[in-house]
């Protein structure tokens, strides 16, 4: 997502009016845990600050399709992200590298590094409690639950 800088910069233009949807490709999900993210609003403006540095203001909302952590059902999991700061702030903050020429500047990395802080850890849908968790010869075991295998707990007196 290339914003052009150049009225910007020239002093023709006060600020960039940013009004985006944008849909992250399968390919991209891969490794996140999140199915899909379909129509991310990305609203706001870029400005230079007092001092000619770029300066970001946006809001960042959609829904991700996470799936439950018990049954496996998509759930819907709706997020709002406010970015607001300069550039030079956000880059530091980012591990993303983002195309930033004197005329041009690619937003869409930090967008994407701020979505991914954004994804819960586990989601649980509604009426998954009442899911049977247990049955003939098996039972859902929980973190807290877990039982220490004895033959290793045996190596811990050798610590």
């Amino acid at each position: 997502m290339l914003i052009d800088l150049t009225r910007l910069r020239s002093g023709i233009d006060s600020e960039v009016i940013v009004e985006e949807t944008y849909s992250v490709p399968k390919e991209d999900l891969e490794h996140t845990g999140v199915t899909s993210i379909d129509n991310v609003s990305i609203d706001g403006t870029i400005t230079l600050d007092a001092m000619q540095e770029i300066y970001l203001d946006l809001v960042v909302s959609g829904v991700m399709v996470i799936p439950c952590a018990i049954t496996l059902k998509p759930v819907n999991y709706p997020f709002s992200i406010v970015i607001d700061g300069t550039l030079e702030e956000i880059l530091d903050e980012t591990t993303e590298k983002t195309i930033n020429s004197q005329n041009s500047l690619d937003i869409l990395p930090i967008i994407w590094e701020n979505i991914l802080m954004e994804i819960p850890m586990r989601v649980v849908s509604e009426g998954a409690e009442e899911v049977k968790l247990s049955g003939d010869g098996w039972r859902l075991v929980t973190d807290d639950e877990k039982e220490e295998n004895s033959e290793l707990s045996k190596l811990k007196d050798l610590l």
